[in-house]
């Protein structure tokens, strides 16, 4: 069955994560989106373990969906052969400086010469409109400029960290991937294509703040900064008598079953934690004494109370556990697969559910240039015009 984006064609000129997830979401949805290399390839595919080159885990997971082209793009002959693809498709995206990508002769004015109702998204560091604009970011400096390393270090109480996953690229990524969604829907209705601009920390800031502004909402001038909950010193998995287990009562049902299911029923009336709001500006000694009341029980008498009182609890899970978890595999999340060149390996499957249209893994990450010669094909080059490319070294095919 079709994807709801079947039919639309994405030119992919990302590298790295953010880019590759957008475009990636966007394949598993059914567009067909043809991935640009550079004749070395997306630096994504050497890092980490790999059986062949080029293939290393990452790129086996955000390069799922999609074809690969090379071409070196720095040679007048391989970009006008880009826009031949570029004339036959809805959208193109890229994650260049702006700079960088006007230099190529690929900037919105450059394309839309090409196809004039594209919708061209950039994904980069810093929007255009400030003086930041034009510096490199990756994920690690965004972390830090967007408050996500500060917090970190407050709650731990030791210096600034990073959070140990990729969350400024692929939480840009979506912000990308929405983005060119919206833009494609516009052109349904009024036939215009658009730029877009996908700035990494301005939209991290926005995320993080959303909860953080806090006071400030009310009084822009000197209200506090961050959400009291958010860095209670107790907001962790609370220890139980043999482990750990994570627990959000939320409501004021939730709380008051707990303190009964604890023993101490009298507590749902204390004025400190009776109502949400109270609770919040008491939120210390609220979870400091959840703490010290699950520390009673052992993680597996909790959970089985907590389920049954439809409180929200759950184990800590290691990554290890989530491969052997029974949802995640009722859900067929991780899927194993028959690689046309990696042999056996392991895949993450799409997470949205359509009744009509379903999201799917269309095609196993490609090997690098593998397709060239196909989509060039496809986008009206001949085969001697193909040939001069590849002969020249503006095009490669695997």
């Amino acid at each position: 069955m079709n994807g709801p984006l079947s039919g639309y064609r994405i030119v992919d000129l990302t590298t790295v994560v953010l880019g590759p997830y957008a475009t990636r979401i966007l394949g598993d949805l059914g567009a067909e989106v043809v991935k640009v290399e550079p004749p070395e390839g997306d630096m994504l595919r050497e890092i980490g373990p790999r059986r062949s080159p080029g293939m290393a885990p990452i790129h086996l997971a955000l390069g799922s969906s999609k074809r690969s082209v090379v071409l070196d793009l720095k040679r007048p002959p391989a970009r006008a052969a880009l826009m031949r693809l570029v004339a036959g498709a809805d959208a193109l995206v890229h994650s260049m400086r702006p700079g960088a990508i006007a230099r190529l002769g690929l900037a919105y004015d450059d394309v839309r010469a090409a196809r004039p109702d594209i919708v061209y998204c950039g994904a980069c560091g810093f929007g255009s409109g400030g003086p930041y604009a034009g510096r490199p970011a990756y994920d690690d400096l965004i972390q830090g400029m967007c408050g996500i390393a500060d917090l970190m270090g407050r709650v731990t109480g030791g210096p600034p960290r990073y959070a140990p996953t990729i969350v400024a690229d692929k939480t840009v990524g979506l912000f990308a991937a929405n983005a060119v969604l919206a833009a494609l829907l516009h052109r349904e209705r009024t036939g215009e294509g658009q730029e877009i601009e996908v700035p990494m920390f301005e939209t991290m800031v926005s995320y993080v703040m959303v909860e953080h502004l806090w006071e400030r909402t009310l009084r822009p001038d000197d209200g506090t900064l961050g959400y009291v909950r958010m860095l209670a010193p107790n907001r962790r998995p609370f220890r139980t008598r043999d482990g750990y287990l994570c627990m959000l009562a939320y409501t004021d049902r939730h709380w008051k079953s707990f303190f009964s299911l604890a023993g101490c029923p009298e507590l749902s009336a204390d004025p400190r934690f009776a109502h949400i709001s109270a609770r919040t500006e008491n939120v210390a000694e609220l979870y400091a004494k959840a703490e010290e009341l699950l520390g009673e029980r052992t993680t597996a008498e909790w959970l089985a109370e907590l389920e049954d009182a439809e409180i929200p609890a759950g184990p800590v899970n290691a990554l290890e556990d989530l491969l052997a978890d029974p949802h995640l595999a009722g859900q067929e999340l991780f899927r194993r697969i028959d690689h046309p060149s990696e042999d056996d390996i392991l895949q993450i499957g799409p997470t949205a559910r359509f009744s009509r249209s379903p999201a799917e893994v269309r095609r196993p990450a490609p090997r690098l240039g593998e397709h060239t010669v196909q989509v060039l094909r496809e986008a009206g080059l001949d085969d001697t015009e193909i040939g001069d490319l590849l002969d020249e070294g503006d095009a490669v095919q695997s």
